[in-house]
């Protein structure tokens, strides 16, 4: 199953496993949504843990969909909108467990959640500026500071995980092995509380943000169908999927 899930000690556990590098079709997307909210919901769960098993916990979306199909891009756009929208108003604490690439819409994932948890490997990009994309950069504002955000977006460059810690975005850095155990006693502690109580303080929490940051994206996808629309944008997925697809993970 490419999405699974389950539920144990009031931890609701999301894992990615779609090979090669879990970058997710428009479909995928859509489905995501869905399993988030209604995870939410439950009320024998008190936190949800989002991870992925593979080589990396999310390669964002798959190019080779819309380099063959980018008619889909309102889909793709509508999947990733209303994922980080469910993540991030999930009536529940969200975390998130990464390992080496959190790239694109894998950004968005960790930028919508609660708190990121992250393996010594792992490293956030948004490589969209060099793939003929846009968006991701109101979810990493959630998490960097503004001028670090624009470098990264305008270079599409790496920031390693120690790198997040250090400017706040990231909780704990833990050795690899140790990424899973080390998410499920962060959840623990989280998962011991009230649920109503946890409700409240995500509301609460969420209210007090200064920026919407689903608006935000909204307004930075406007951005990402004109740049489809433009002759560059299927140049470079043409140059990614001729290369292999993986040649910057």
């Amino acid at each position: 199953m490419p999405i699974g899930w389950s539920v144990e000690e009031r931890i609701a556990e999301v894992v990615f496993d779609v090979p090669p590098v879990n970058a997710f079709d428009s479909a995928t997307w859509l489905k995501l949504p869905g399993i988030i909210g209604s995870l939410a919901a439950r009320q024998d769960v008190h936190c949800i843990l989002i991870r992925a098993e593979g080589r990396g916990f999310c390669g964002g979306v798959d190019i080779k969909e819309m380099q063959a199909h980018p008619e889909r891009i309102t889909d793709l756009n509508r999947g990733n909108y209303q994922t980080f929208k469910a993540i991030r108003s999930a009536e529940i604490p969200v975390v998130s467990a990464v390992h080496s690439f959190v790239i694109g819409g894998g950004i968005g994932i960790c930028g919508a959640s609660d708190t990121v948890i992250a393996a010594e490997d792992a490293y956030f990009s948004l490589p969209e500026i060099d793939r003929g994309a846009m968006g991701g950069a109101s979810h990493l504002s959630r998490m960097l500071p503004l001028h670090k955000v624009r470098a990264a977006f305008f270079t599409g460059g790496k920031i390693p995980a120690e790198e997040a810690w250090r400017l706040g975005a990231i909780e704990k850095v833990v050795p690899r092995e140790e990424l899973k155990a080390e998410a499920r006693v962060f959840c623990a502690t989280i998962a011991s509380k009230s649920r109503k109580a946890l409700m409240i303080a995500k509301e609460a929490l969420n209210g007090l943000e200064e920026r919407d940051v689903d608006r935000g994206y909204r307004w930075e996808q406007g951005f990402t169908l004109e740049m489809y629309m433009h002759e560059d944008s299927q140049k470079s997925r043409d140059a990614f999927v001729e290369t292999g697809g993986t040649a910057k993970f």
